[in-house]
């Protein structure tokens, strides 16, 4: 099976994880820096003071028992981490009634949907998927795209998030804006930005940018040291 991938927007949305040992904490710190309005686990342990601390926080909502339909409650996603065979059958066959997408780890039967082995570095993310061949060689793929793409890269989008909205905000056509990014992308600046060579990267950041927008790049520049 070949599965559709997708990046979810979490912000506002509920999420469920069932099981949180220790592939469940896992899960629950990725769903957690992606900014659901809450994350609700459900573990028969009580929760561990890591937990407690953010449960005290609000960050996440702990139940010490069991999982329960009414848990499916308000949830837009659904991940389920334990090793009951029945339970996580009840579990996958309620999202499928509700229409709430629902992945149970390690069992792609199961699923409405797969997580990809992901590399990041900062806003960067890269999502490897065998569809469900070989997790293993995912995973021996994701740890080869750490060689490529070291933590410069993260340095980089911190300056172009900062950087897009102000040159959209110029109104240049759209085809001269796809131009100026394409240079930024393809010339030497990520260079720059991973040997820390500040000076050079603001040259070629008013080489490339309307001399309008010169006075704010040397402090974009400066925030990346």
């Amino acid at each position: 099976m070949r599965y559709y991938p997708i990046f979810l927007d979490l912000h506002g949305k509920q999420c469920l994880v069932v099981g949180a040992g220790q592939v469940g904490r896992r899960k629950i710190q990725i769903l957690l820096s992606c900014g659901p309005t809450l994350v609700r686990i459900i573990d028969p342990k009580e929760p561990d003071p890591y937990w407690q601390e953010l449960v005290e926080q609000g960050i996440v909502e702990y139940h010490a028992r069991t999982f329960q339909p009414e848990d499916l409650d308000g949830c837009f996603l659904v991940i389920a981490c334990t090793d009951n065979e029945d339970q996580n059958w009840r579990i996958s066959r309620l999202c499928a009634e509700r229409g709430i997408l629902c992945n149970i780890v390690d069992q792609p039967e199961k699923c409405s949907f797969i997580l990809p082995a992901l590399h990041i570095q900062g806003d960067l993310t890269i999502a490897v998927s065998t569809s469900g061949s070989s997790p293993a060689l995912a995973k021996k793929i994701r740890a080869d795209l750490g060689a490529c793409f070291g933590p410069e890269y993260a340095r980089y989008l911190i300056l172009m998030r900062k950087l897009r909205p102000l040159v959209l905000g110029l109104g240049l056509p759209t085809r001269a804006n796809t131009e100026l990014f394409r240079n930024l992308t393809q010339g030497p600046l990520l260079e720059a930005v991973q040997t820390g060579h500040s000076e050079g990267a603001l040259k070629l950041l008013k080489d490339h940018l309307p001399a309008s927008l010169h006075p704010d790049l040397e402090d974009l520049v400066h925030e990346l040291d």
